[in-house]
């Protein structure tokens, strides 16, 4: 569930930046520095359309974990590094020229991992991933707080408070919507939607505060995720999707802090695949 990477101080330095110069002008000390536009929304919700279709359709026809589709070669290579422990990972919002997917108003960041779990059951993987009221330990210290708000079967509504701090503090309050379905006794996945994502400011002061949704710095404004694990060659196979909408690059500073930005969902989802992989060895003994 981890949002941020390890190099958010850059950004961060850049963003301070900005508020030094809105504080130079006179401006309020909470003006946001961005706000999340309807043309950016819908521009996001339409690549989440597609995504739901491209994975609708691997559902259907197959891979079920992407490695699986890979050329021979290519395949018998990853799985091996798999097992020795590391994390196959792959971005998939890439433009027609192969840079980052930016949109009117924002940054679109779809990145997809696997890692492997040797000696463990996919329950015992799904019991990790469902313990909402432990996630803050699992996956410190960038959650913070976490817990169970609601269940109904397999859906799941649940609260985690993130927090990074570099240069300075951010901190999000965060709500998700999260659906399991069992497809056979040796595959199971997950849809997991953020419901609600807030900035907070002046955090454990009397004045703690949540920015107005959408008018914030623009950490994160929409986060989309897809789970699937399938239990196979002794252990099982975890793998995750996240597509995240964040602000996009102020003119002239591309250079400086793109591939910094570019880089957080990476190390986030590669960080999330490792603490998760931890978590379920050490509850199961090692």
């Amino acid at each position: 569930m981890k949002v941020f990477g390890s190099k958010w101080g850059w950004v961060c330095a850049v963003l301070l930046a900005g508020m030094a110069a809105s504080a130079m002008t006179g401006q309020p000390r909470h003006q946001p520095l961005f706000s999340l536009r309807e043309a950016t929304l819908a521009a996001f919700g339409n690549y989440i359309v597609k995504t739901e279709a491209q994975n609708a359709e691997s559902l259907r026809q197959g891979p079920f974990l992407w490695v699986d589709g890979l050329p021979d070669r290519d395949r018998v290579a990853a799985v091996a590094r798999l097992k020795a422990g590391e994390v196959e990972m792959r971005r998939l919002s890439i433009d027609s020229s192969g840079g980052s997917f930016t949109i009117e108003g924002g940054m679109i960041h779809d990145w997809e991992g696997i890692v492997f779990i040797p000696r463990v059951k996919i329950d015992e993987v799904l019991e990790i991933l469902q313990d909402y009221d432990n996630q803050a330990k699992y996956y410190a210290p960038d959650v913070e707080r976490s817990y169970l708000e609601s269940r109904n079967g397999n859906e799941f509504h649940v609260f985690l408070r993130f927090r990074r701090h570099e240069v300075i503090t951010v901190v999000l309050d965060t709500e998700h919507a999260v659906n399991y379905y069992r497809d056979s006794p040796a595959k199971a996945r997950s849809r997991s939607s953020a419901t609600r994502i807030a900035q907070v400011e002046d955090v454990g002061k009397p004045e703690e505060r949540e920015k107005p949704l959408g008018e914030d710095d623009g950490f994160l404004w929409r986060m989309e995720t897809w789970w699937r694990l399938q239990e196979r060659d002794g252990g099982v196979y975890v793998q995750n999707q996240v597509v995240s909408l964040t602000r996009d690059i102020p003119t002239g500073l591309g250079w400086l802090i793109e591939p910094f930005i570019t880089n957080i969902p990476k190390e986030s989802l590669e960080f999330t695949l490792r603490a998760t992989r931890k978590a379920v060895l050490n509850k199961a003994g090692g």
